[in-house]
């Protein structure tokens, strides 16, 4: 397991706290800053953290700020990342078996280093339920699906494609030119190709 770690000014010290923990027990993680108390934006920090684990490079990551709400709203914004708020140890459990959270936030004006470490502790130790829960996080990404990237023509096409539609019923469906679909497919056909 490796994990992506960073904080603010306002959770510098508590990040810190985090690592020492980690250190002691073995676990691998990559420090994405802040590297003191001297003011910075939050947001500059939770990104990275957020796209390092949706891109799978880290399995899990952990960001501190003063509250850890900052950090929270920042870091869900980039899809896939369920970035849960935890100031005690029963939210940091709950938060991976039944949301299945890829990241921890916490606060340093909110708790104390020795909760800290126990709320890490627990919430790496936990694991997602799935069953039930895993309906309820898929309905969570239909969510983001809806509200993320629109979908373009384009992408239309390429759905219906994928769904077995030839050209022809689809410059139909969409009363679209049929020469514009038959490019917009034999790219899409070249790139499929290509990933192979």
């Amino acid at each position: 397991m490796r994990i992506a770690l960073a904080a603010d000014h306002g959770g510098f010290r508590l990040k810190e706290e985090v690592i020492s923990f980690l250190q002691e027990n073995g676990i691998a993680y990559h420090d994405f800053g802040t590297y003191s108390e001297e003011a910075v934006d939050y947001p500059d920090f939770a990104l990275p953290v957020a796209e390092a684990v949706r891109s799978g490079e880290y399995q899990l990551g952990i960001l501190c700020c003063g509250t850890g709400i900052g950090v929270a709203i920042a870091a869900n914004k980039v899809p896939g990342i369920r970035a849960a708020l935890c100031h005690d140890t029963f939210s940091a459990r709950a938060s991976r078996e039944h949301n299945d959270a890829n990241i921890l936030t916490m606060g340093q004006r909110v708790i104390g280093p020795g909760l800290a470490r126990e709320i890490v502790r627990v919430w790496l130790a936990s694991q997602f339920a799935g069953g039930r829960h895993a309906r309820r996080v898929a309905k969570i990404a239909e969510i983001e699906k809806k509200y993320g990237k629109r979908e373009t023509k384009s992408d239309i096409m390429r759905r219906m494609f994928d769904q077995g539609m030839t050209v022809a019923q689809i410059a139909k469906e969409l009363n679209a030119n049929y020469a514009f679909v038959y490019g917009v497919i034999k790219r899409y056909k070249e790139e499929l190709e290509a990933q192979k």
